[in-house]
């Protein structure tokens, strides 16, 4: 058996080495595989801190509430988000405030601080309300290329994603140093929201 074993030996390496040099070219980037404008638009959502972090604080104040509340929010942030990118895509080209995103830090963060506890429906109605806005500051900020909608669905993707990650780990915290480090993200989170304001009435 090890006679037969060295003897192919050199057909096999020889085989190994012509594969390896008729190898596709690898690819560090998404965006060279024409995987395109979806590609495009989850990049814009997770590189965006103005858009990721409200997600981020909101998934958190809903998976702290429980399964349910995480569960509608999971579905109606991303359908809003959706909805507000498509009205932003009719509208004219806007970056939007940066006061708008300031106070949403606050706010949020500021509910997940203080560890404030809504009602479903007031939960729902925050998260359609954040993502009415945010989706239609990027719609509006899309342009009108073709692939402004395919960009957008990825984009809501990324949503969806985030909100079930998220949600998914703060609903089974229930030990008190872990709802401590919840709320100590809270209030980085207010607190950036703060920094944010400051900025923006300096360079009045």
């Amino acid at each position: 058996m090890r006679a037969i074993w060295k003897s192919k030996l050199p057909l096999a390496v020889t085989v190994g080495f012509a594969v390896a040099l008729c190898s596709d070219p690898a690819r560090a980037h998404l965006n060279s595989t024409g995987m395109g404008p979806i590609y495009d638009g989850s990049t814009h959502f997770l590189t965006s801190p103005e858009d990721l972090v409200p997600v981020f604080a909101l998934a958190l104040l809903c998976g702290r509430r429980g399964a349910q509340y995480g569960r509608r929010t999971l579905f109606v942030l991303p359908g809003a988000w959706l909805l507000g990118g498509l009205l932003g895509l009719t509208a004219p080209v806007s970056t939007g405030s940066p006061i708008g995103s300031a106070l949403w830090f606050l706010f949020l963060g500021g509910l997940l601080a203080g560890d404030v506890t809504l009602s479903l429906h007031t939960t729902t109605a925050l998260a359609a309300a954040l993502g009415l806005y945010h989706g239609y500051l990027n719609g509006t900020g899309m342009g009108r290329a073709e692939s402004t909608t395919v960009s957008l669905l990825g984009l809501t993707l990324s949503v969806f994603v985030v909100v079930a990650l998220v949600a998914a780990f703060a609903v089974p915290l229930r030990a008190y140093w872990a709802r401590i480090a919840v709320r100590v993200a809270g209030s980085w989170i207010a607190a950036s929201g703060i920094l944010m304001l400051g900025w923006v009435v300096r360079t009045l």
